[in-house]
């Protein structure tokens, strides 16, 4: 494994040019259904995330976008036009609001997550277990930084 330490320069960018368009195919997979429901990426992710965080507050959805206070509320405000979530206040503190997504809400991103799951499941069948777990265990050390 130390060998990997002593990747050069241009393997380290094939790398970050792999991760792109892994990202980009990924997310594009699921254009269409955006189109239908008249909505972009930015929702997508919001959409996402609240279905993998059932009942997220406002501020811990934005430390997870890394986004401002005010491009969420557009986003939010974009989907509550839409009738795809809903708000409830916390029973503790009435100025904290959670989001769920209603069923139109979960209809969509499962139809979001059906077309991405082909090219993820397809890739991992493709793989060793062994190369799924290292490339699980990468992925999170990429995260964290």
């Amino acid at each position: 494994m130390k060998e990997l330490l002593y990747l050069k320069d241009e393997q380290l960018k094939h790398l970050i040019e792999k991760l792109f368009v892994s990202y980009r195919e990924t997310f594009t997979d699921s254009k269409k259904i955006l189109n239908k429901y008249q909505i972009g990426l930015a929702h997508q992710k919001t959409i996402h995330l609240i279905s993998m965080y059932e009942g997220i507050s406002i501020s811990e959805l934005m430390g997870k976008l890394k986004v401002t206070k005010q491009s969420l509320n557009r986003v939010l405000k974009d989907l509550t036009k839409l009738d795809i979530i809903f708000f409830n206040k916390d029973e503790n503190d009435s100025r904290v609001k959670h989001i769920f997504l209603n069923e139109k809400g979960k209809k969509i991103f499962n139809e979001i997550f059906e077309v991405q799951k082909k090219r993820i499941y397809k890739a991992l069948l493709s793989s060793s277990s062994q190369e799924v777990i290292s490339f699980d265990e990468v992925l999170k050390r990429i995260i964290n930084g």
